[in-house]
């Protein structure tokens, strides 16, 4: 009976010690991403992910980091994960839009405006942001023809 308690004693240690460490990946993360330690908080992103693969958070940062970096494939593929683990995430969802109108791709820009509006709670000016750039590019591409 003693070394059962004692079992559960530790093991209650060790998962508590855990939930802690996963915990302190993402705030460290977090504090270095603040501090422009891209490449530190980058690792410790990933380590977060590795314990924890559904933290969407995590995943946004690192899109900020590989936005920052240029690396548009890692970037969207970050972006798209944290909207397939939470739909309504605002952030990422502007940051779509974004490379969509990079790539002129206005019906696809669209459809995530429409979208982004519904879920907007602290970008939703940027609605208009969006409307204009979009109706540069379509100026732009006017003028060429």
């Amino acid at each position: 009976m003693k070394k059962l308690l004692f079992l559960i004693f530790i093991l209650n240690i060790f998962s508590y010690t855990q939930s802690t460490a996963k915990e302190s990946f993402f705030e460290e993360a977090k504090n270095k991403y603040d501090n422009e330690q891209m490449e530190d908080s980058k690792f410790l992103f990933q380590r977060n992910i590795t314990f924890n693969p559904k933290h969407a958070k995590s995943y946004l940062y690192l899109a900020k980091i590989y936005n920052t970096e240029e690396n548009e494939f890692e970037e969207l593929k970050n972006i798209k994960t944290v909207l397939l683990l939470d739909p309504e995430n605002e952030e990422a969802m502007y940051m779509l839009i974004n490379i969509e109108l990079e790539k002129s791709n206005f019906s696809e820009v669209n459809n995530l405006t429409e979208k982004f509006k519904i879920i907007c709670s602290k970008l939703c000016s940027q609605t208009e942001s969006i409307k204009k750039k979009l109706e540069d590019i379509e100026v732009k591409e006017n003028t060429k023809k």
